[in-house]
């Protein structure tokens, strides 16, 4: 009874061994294509000549509190209350938009930064599907898996086809 058993469980699964041998199966590391790929490098430059003023004004007013705290814990015991008072005030209000204009900065630079990270997982995306159908492969894995051989590993296909599309 148990042989009849392991039997039919044989013969139902040889079929699917028998179709998975036939199969056309592809790894990418799609961290390393996205970390790797010039798109990123041109995405990366681009966003730090859109934000580079706005980070540069913003040190600059670091700057300037940095100066006026010193200033206040230097000279304090030596200016007149009212000065004292006046400089406190400005200090307040400078590191209050100090901290907003921070707040504002690391938003936006982080919307176009998933904005850009986006397009470029989009981008890849495309091409690893391309590379698929153009190779004629049933399956592509990435993400989750635990050993690749280099036999299906299509990283490098991927990193070539993008820097073609760079130039």
């Amino acid at each position: 009874m148990i042989y009849i058993k392991f039997i039919a469980l044989f013969l139902f699964l040889l079929p699917i061994s028998v179709n998975a041998a036939q199969l056309k199966i592809a790894y990418v590391n799609a961290v390393k294509v996205i970390e790797e790929a010039p798109q990123a490098k041109q995405a990366l430059a681009k966003l730090e000549a859109e934000f580079r003023p706005r980070d540069e004004k913003i040190v600059v007013t670091t700057n300037s509190v940095k100066e006026m705290e010193d200033k206040l814990n230097k000279d304090a015991k030596v200016m007149s209350s009212s000065k004292r008072r006046t400089l406190e005030k400005r200090l307040l209000i400078l590191k209050r938009n100090l901290k907003r204009e921070s707040q504002e900065f690391r938003e936006d630079y982080n919307l176009r930064r998933n904005e850009e990270l986006a397009s470029l997982q989009k981008l890849v995306y495309r091409v690893i599907v391309d590379i698929a159908r153009k190779g004629k492969y049933d399956l592509v894995v990435h993400e989750g898996t635990i050993y690749a051989s280099k036999k299906i590993d299509i990283t490098q296909k991927v990193l070539k086809r993008l820097q073609e599309k760079s130039n």
